[in-house]
């Protein structure tokens, strides 16, 4: 059997497919998966790295202005429905979770009758998985959505990645303990508050500059910060009790050390922020389909997070408010949640459903 799994550009589209491929592969090992991805996206990195065979289509961007590159979008969207036709040719089934090479994706597989399933992992659907869900009748959703072609949805949270999911369970019992042995595998003090700064992979100059300005007044009082600035930013020099990287490659080691989280509010980052109980202050992504800022609203009503405007988000802000949050992560930390630990498990099982129902 041919699973083909699209989904790719940044983490929050991949880690998910990652997940749902593992497990996948776990059942069913001698199937044979396929991921479909760009060129550029960071799936060149991750996909390989789990074991799985990637593929690339050319990569379709829809300007979300009145642009002369809304021209390109037949030619780039017919070159890229080709290129995943070709690659779908002899699939069982197709799984999309958003991004770039979804909406091709989704297309080809209809053209071609194959089933395929959707998958949202943001509180906002991007066009893609909305696109997708109008097309194929097995669409699954991290959370309810009010309208659209995603309501009616099967509910699902957001599978999380393999270390992530590892830590949930390992640190259940022990949550002080195993914060303080995070600080200790990490470098730092295993009793001083732990301050973890990331904003993607690419990272964001803006809000890195923030960071900058401010490492006076986070390093206040004892406390430490890891500072994660994107693969595409210069890395800042180390000192005491101040760490940074272009990229946390053990990301469960690090949540688990962190009381407080500063990032962006990407779907899988608030996941799992709420998996291993942290508090956050999140920083929406200004630009794209508005859904970072509507993603981390169960964190906020929960008391677990709080979310600022880019625009508000200066070293003055952060000075005036360090002590305030990091009191609020000392009050609400290691409360961790296991919401999404069953979410690989039901997609997989909607996976097979679909393929089911195909048959008859």
């Amino acid at each position: 059997m041919k699973i083909v799994f699209a989904g790719g550009g940044t983490a929050g589209h991949i880690e998910p497919a990652l997940a749902v491929a593992r497990l996948w592969r776990q059942n069913h090992p001698g199937d044979e998966l396929q991921f479909i991805g760009t060129a550029s996206g960071l799936e060149n990195q991750l996909v390989p790295a789990a074991g799985f065979k990637l593929s690339h289509i050319p990569k379709v961007v829809i300007p979300r202005k009145l642009s002369p590159k809304l021209l390109k979008v037949p030619f780039t969207l017919s070159n890229s429905f080709l290129a995943a036709r070709k690659l779908l040719n002899g699939a069982d089934l197709l799984i999309g979770f958003g991004g770039y090479v979804s909406a091709p994706a989704y297309l080809a597989a209809k053209s071609l009758g194959i089933s395929f399933v959707v998958h949202e992992a943001n509180a906002r659907p991007g066009f893609a998985n909305r696109l997708g869900a109008r097309l194929s009748p097995y669409s699954a959703i991290s959370q309810p959505v009010q309208s659209g072609a995603l309501q009616n949805a099967l509910v699902t949270g957001i599978p999380l990645r393999a270390d992530v999911a590892t830590a949930l369970v390992n640190s259940a019992g022990d949550w002080t303990g195993a914060r303080a042995r995070a600080k200790s595998a990490l470098g730092f003090s295993s009793t001083d508050p732990l301050v973890l700064a990331f904003f993607g992979s690419q990272g964001s100059v803006a809000l890195n500059q923030v960071i900058a300005q401010s490492l006076p007044s986070l390093l206040a009082n004892g406390s430490q910060l890891l500072h994660a600035v994107g693969k595409l930013n210069a890395l800042p020099p180390m000192q005491e009790r101040y760490k940074s990287t272009a990229y946390i490659e053990d990301m469960a080691t690090a949540y688990l050390a962190a009381d407080l989280i500063i990032s962006r509010s990407g779907a899988i980052s608030c996941s799992e922020v709420n998996a291993l109980g942290k508090y956050a202050l999140f920083i929406p992504l200004p630009i794209g389909n508005g859904e970072q800022s509507f993603n981390a609203n169960s964190l906020v009503s929960q008391g677990r997070a709080e979310v600022l405007q880019q625009d508000k988000f200066t070293s003055a802000w952060l000075k005036s408010n360090i002590n305030r949050l990091l009191t609020l992560a000392a009050s609400s930390r290691d409360a961790g949640s296991d919401t999404d630990s069953l979410a690989t498990e039901k997609i997989v099982d909607y996976m097979q459903y679909a393929l089911k129902s195909q048959v008859r």
